[in-house]
């Protein structure tokens, strides 16, 4: 059944309000007494403390923008959830000032499911992005829903390795859903609207406004159990993410990495911080508590992904081509790009089955960049 349509009217004026909150919204709901039709009157609005812009907006709205966001939303098929509707989620609904309202593409569910939040540098490393992308499949496997941001860099390989993995993922918007951004990942944000959901507090027609990036970060851990950061300079914006989910009392994880890199300041900052520090998929499942999936991402680990690799108890032999890198590997610590020159695969590939022979715990990473061979 259709909702009546002042009822629409005045649930898409309260998600275009500027400066509204869920905890307005409560508020407003209260004042009214339960009357839906009068939350927004100017009567009730008095009695909220709310800021002179959404007052300003309460008492004249923009009824062209709002009757063109209800239009959007027939179009598009999009989902309105407003603070206090039952599929708003339960995660985010705890978190100091939460979004008034939700614009949602895709399976609205998604959004109870638990979560971890994946963000880190926009300028990724080969093997930060590789990491990300393991990382994701493998957490997403054990029943995680992995929950970026869609940028460029972790966070698009984060959304790809949990697709990759046959996970559920989720995009938080810093924009209104109806103008992808970068506009380098809109095929990405396609195929997420239907393996997961693509989210927004900003209604249609918003555009990539800096100030709206770090109010789409509270979102991104608001909905998360916990968030891990993998490649953050110091300075980064995946740290304020980071911030806000301890001031929401949320899990902090990070992805340790050389000493050399500027792109491993922020995630030894963190891990100094308290942190928990991530070599593999477990070390956040252990603490997150999520113990039936333990077992089948550890399973994973041992016999390699894909069939690839062998037990550290080597009943099952290598791959032709991880027999090739362990033996230009050698017996000193290596550069990925001394091994690329060695065994003449590509560096996507080598870090890729780095990260595989490091969770089989055949190998090490070491200061500096190096990898080097585990002794049995």
């Amino acid at each position: 059944m259709s909702m009546a349509p002042n009822l629409e009217m005045i649930r898409a004026k309260l998600a275009r309000c500027p400066g509204l909150t869920g905890d307005h919204v409560h508020a407003l709901a209260a004042e009214a007494g339960g009357d839906f039709e009068r939350i927004c009157t100017p009567e009730v609005a008095a009695r909220v403390d709310l800021t002179e812009s959404a007052r300003e907006f309460l008492r004249r709205p923009d009824e062209a923008a709002i009757a063109a966001d209800l239009e959007w939303l027939r179009a598009s098929g999009a989902r309105l959830i407003l603070w206090g509707d039952e599929d708003y989620p339960l995660q985010l609904a705890a978190i100091a000032g939460p979004p008034a309202a939700l614009y949602v593409y895709g399976e609205v569910a998604v959004l109870q499911t638990a979560q971890l939040a994946m963000v880190g540098a926009r300028r990724a490393s080969p093997l930060g992005r590789t990491i990300a992308r393991e990382l994701a499949g493998a957490l997403a496997q054990s029943g995680l829903t992995i929950t970026s941001g869609l940028a460029v860099g972790i966070d698009a390989a984060s959304h790809e390795g949990s697709l990759a993995g046959g996970g559920r993922t989720v995009a938080v918007f810093g924009t209104g859903l109806d103008r992808v951004y970068p506009p380098e990942n809109a095929a990405l944000a396609s195929r997420i609207r239907v393996a997961g959901a693509l989210v927004s507090e900003f209604p249609p027609g918003t555009g990539p406004q800096p100030q709206n990036f770090p109010r789409r970060n509270r979102v991104i851990s608001g909905l998360a159990l916990g968030t891990l950061v993998i490649e953050a300079a110091c300075g980064s914006g995946s740290l304020i993410t980071a911030r806000r989910a301890l001031e929401q009392g949320r899990e902090v994880f990070a992805v340790p990495g050389s000493i050399r890199s500027p792109l491993s300041k922020g995630c030894h900052q963190l891990i100094r911080d308290g942190a928990q520090l991530v070599e593999g998929p477990v070390d956040v499942l252990d603490q997150l508590k999520v113990s039936q999936s333990i077992q089948n991402v550890k399973s994973m680990c041992r016999g390699g992904r894909g069939g690839r690799g062998v037990a550290p108890d080597g009943d099952t032999p290598l791959d032709k081509e991880y027999e090739m890198l362990l033996d230009a590997l050698g017996f000193e610590p290596a550069t990925i790009d001394t091994l690329v020159t060695r065994s003449g695969l590509s560096g996507e590939s080598i870090a890729s089955m780095l990260l595989i022979l490091e969770l089989e715990g055949r190998i090490a990473p070491y200061p500096g960049g190096l990898y080097g061979r585990i002794s049995k």
